[in-house]
């Protein structure tokens, strides 16, 4: 008998089983992939942690969660400072003074302030001559932030390709406010601490499992009951409509495919993180991933990031924030709130898009009420 069956090897699972088994609790992780670690799994091609599901940077300003992680690895000082490519020229992001060199030739940032407020002040004067007090759509929002010239360079194109609609479809609340800095800083979070394992994110859910029974590559649906039966306690880190069996239907998402290859270089781009904002470049970005670690090895991986509509059996990335979404993820989390013996925790489960930091505060937290601290 365990004391918890803990659905999802992610890093929900990973921080709960840890925690639990610290505190002398028996656990089984259990995992329909044939992995740990979620979707921060690492392979390793060519000497080269590739991030199968993505790029993943650990990023906070939550000094408990970067004491704790840092406790179990060794992080290294990766900052992220990504580049964007617009009909072959480079911009830095986030939009800052050398984006607003690159884009104007302007020099300091009464300059680029003085460039920005113009163009805001074009898109305020059309939005008057429609007759429109306030941003209906994502294009109307970003014009009335930065102005076309960002906006159609370095928006419009990827938000498109992101979403899978034009800027024109979309809320104006997704992108209520732009980072704008005036000064020559490409470091794209103001979190205090980011960094990536080193040795990749694998040495962390390695670490986090020590000591923990876990089996893969097993599907938990196909035999819930029975496993159920075999714990006190579940904790369900899955998608939570599918363990309410899609009562109120399906939960939509926005979903990732890749496409993954080694090249016979030392170095493709020069940074880990390149996206392409034209639209007629079909991929979103692509990530070279030895960068991340400051690879030296004789070749190089990148993976084309392809933003999809996603479909049932899909993998699930991205919850789409909209009215009909968010009442049918309260409805589940109603039925969820009403579970005995069953802890819902992580992205899925929760329907929220976390960060990583995020989600291991929140299984901390979830560990401390349930453990009685």
């Amino acid at each position: 008998m365990y004391d918890y069956l803990i659905v999802g090897a992610g890093l929900f699972g990973c921080v709960f089983a840890h925690e639990a088994t610290k505190r002398g609790k028996k656990c089984l992780v259990i995992d329909r992939r044939d992995h740990t670690g979620g979707n921060i799994h690492c392979d390793d091609i060519e000497g080269i942690n590739v991030h199968r599901y993505g790029a993943h940077i650990f990023h906070t300003s939550n000094r408990e969660v970067w004491d704790y992680v840092s406790a179990l690895v060794e992080m290294n000082r990766y900052t992220n400072q990504p580049v964007a490519n617009f009909e072959g020229k480079l911009y830095n992001l986030p939009f800052n003074m050398n984006t607003f060199y690159q884009m104007w030739g302007v020099t300091t940032p009464e300059q680029a302030e003085a460039k920005i407020a113009e163009q805001r002040a074009e898109a305020a004067e059309a939005m008057r001559k429609d007759g429109v007090t306030e941003p209906r759509n994502l294009e109307e929002q970003a014009l009335m932030l930065v102005g076309k010239d960002i906006y159609e360079k370095l928006i419009k194109g990827y938000t498109q390709k992101q979403w899978g609609r034009k800027c024109t479809d979309l809320p104006a609340f997704i992108i209520r406010r732009l980072p704008v800095r005036l000064t020559f800083d490409n470091n794209y979070f103001n979190d205090h601490w980011q960094g990536i394992p080193i040795g990749g994110y694998n040495v962390l859910t390695d670490k986090l499992l020590e000591g923990v029974e876990v089996r893969t590559s097993v599907d938990y649906f196909q035999n819930k009951a029975e496993l159920d039966a075999m714990a006190r306690k579940v904790v369900f880190t899955g998608a939570v409509d599918e363990y309410f069996g899609f009562r109120f239907g399906h939960l939509q998402y926005r979903t990732v495919r890749f496409e993954t290859e080694t090249l016979p270089i030392a170095n493709y781009q020069g940074n880990a993180v390149v996206n392409y904002t034209s639209a007629d470049i079909p991929f979103t970005r692509i990530i070279e991933h030895k960068h991340f670690e400051f690879g030296t090895q004789p070749k190089t991986v990148i993976s084309r990031e392809f933003s999809t509509e996603w479909q049932p059996g899909m993998e699930p990335y991205y919850p789409v924030n909209d009215d009909v979404n968010g009442r049918m993820a309260a409805q589940y989390a109603e039925l969820a709130a009403k579970q005995e013996n069953v802890i819902f925790g992580g992205r899925l489960a929760e329907y929220k898009y976390y960060d990583m930091d995020k989600v291991v505060a929140s299984a901390l937290a979830a560990a401390k009420r349930e453990l009685g601290e």
